[in-house]
């Protein structure tokens, strides 16, 4: 009986730890979340689809028009034969192959410029959800170095009540223990809500197919290769999705251009008309044209110039702006790189080496409690700045493959190569 009722405890506390079980999330698996759970791409879609209509509505060829009338006929004069006399009409309006062909080139580069629209939101949803799953590493990060803080301060504060206790320190050090192992408290408390905050971001951007408890799969301290900056320069007006889709509306106001002037040709159209009177029938055959006279489209000519002007410019000025992003961002990277380096192999270390150094002397009655605490906490900065600087190292590399517009989950660019040569991240720590 004893061992059935182990065994029934054993296994209701297998299956509660079991119903509790959080699901653990990598980075890529969260892209693909992304892409089918997020709005935002459905919404991106639906525009691409609304540009695919805008071709077949550019090629339609324009209905015809019908007309039927009905009347009597009476005569003014005796012998005229009096009656019915109704009139039908029929009128079809003609394309000029040159604005026909306009039409469609217009409806294909607004569709290139949907499309590279969609992409750029994939790149930038990939933006977003990278950056909120290193802000989640970086919180959790900081939890477990607070974690480590007070466990410190405890083993800390326990040491200075012995030692106050049985006479070989004075209060101080306790009430000075006690204050510093309050504030680790007050730390790790902060840090978790911390993590809590920055985990909903990530679900929030992520949509709701994530679920309220998670975990995640990576380290910050991925490696990223230093990519080429002149590479990048001449790649960037060609990757870049934002200045892809500026193009396409460039190519497209100026097409707009021509297509305002083609309209000043004359309009035309065949009209066929046959009349029924009691006694004749009469049909008609001809052309109808509509002379540009009074109205020339000078405002529909200048209004689309000026589009034209503008979207040159704001194309111009947008390249500009991007190519001092790309070189900030790449700046950006070397010095954080740079400063992780500096902190992992030397910073660190020595800041570990001392507070081992204070440890043994406080232990020995060498040095006083004030020299430990300083020691504990120069690590504790030391450590924290390692933290922000990994995390700045990727957020830097995450605006890089922004500025080349990497498709999300696999890393590549929008024509499908990697000119700029920078190095995917990865997820999975470190092998000593």
């Amino acid at each position: 009986m004893k061992i059935t009722t182990l065994t029934l405890i054993a296994a209701l506390s297998l299956g509660v730890s079991s119903a509790f079980a959080v699901e653990t999330y990598t980075l890529d698996q969260l892209l693909a979340l992304s892409q089918t759970s997020n709005k935002g791409v459905v919404a991106a879609q639906a525009g691409v689809d609304a540009a695919s209509a805008a071709i077949v509505s550019a090629g339609a060829y324009p209905n015809p028009q019908v007309e039927m009338m009905y009347g009597r006929l009476r005569g003014r004069q005796a012998g005229v034969q009096e009656g019915s006399a109704p009139s039908f009409s029929l009128t079809q309006r003609f394309d000029y192959p040159q604005q026909r062909a306009l039409r469609q080139e217009m409806a294909e580069r607004g569709l290139d410029a949907s499309q590279a629209g969609l992409h750029a939101f994939y790149a930038d949803l990939a933006s977003r959800i990278k950056t909120n799953y290193y802000g989640v590493l970086r919180r959790e990060s900081e939890l477990a170095a607070a974690r480590e803080d007070l466990a410190m301060m405890k083993q800390i504060h326990s040491r200075a009540r012995l030692r106050v206790e049985v006479g070989e320190a004075p209060r101080y050090e306790l009430i000075k223990a006690e204050t510093e192992l309050l504030t680790a408290q007050k730390n790790l408390q902060s840090a978790e809500y911390r993590v809590n905050q920055a985990k909903a971001a990530l679900r929030q951007q992520v949509g709701g197919v994530l679920p309220p408890e998670f975990a995640l799969t990576g380290t910050l301290s991925n490696t990223v290769a230093l990519p080429d900056l002149a590479v990048m320069r001449q790649s960037l007006a060609s990757q870049n999705a934002e200045l892809v889709q500026r193009r396409m509306e460039l190519e497209r106001a100026n097409l707009s251009v021509d297509y305002q002037r083609s309209l000043r040709l004359p309009e035309v159209a065949v009209r066929a008309t046959t009349t029924r009177e009691p006694d004749n029938n009469v049909s008609q055959v001809g052309l109808v044209l509509t002379i540009p006279l009074w109205d020339r489209r000078r405002g529909p000519v200048n209004e689309a110039v000026a589009q034209s002007v503008q979207a040159r410019n704001a194309y111009e000025a947008r390249e500009f702006e991007l190519g001092q992003e790309l070189e900030s961002a790449y700046r950006q990277l070397e010095i954080t790189q740079a400063q992780v380096s500096a902190l992992e192999s030397g910073i660190v270390r020595e800041a570990e080496s001392a507070l081992a150094v204070a440890e043994a002397a406080y232990r020995f009655g060498e040095r006083g409690i004030l020299d430990f605490i300083d020691a504990q906490r120069v690590l504790r900065n030391a450590r924290n700045e390692l933290i922000a600087a990994q995390y700045e190292q990727q957020m830097a590399a995450i605006q890089i493959e922004r500025l080349l517009s990497m498709v999300p989950a696999t890393g590549a660019p929008l024509s499908g190569q990697n000119p700029a040569g920078i190095a995917a991240t990865s997820n999975e720590p470190k092998q000593p």
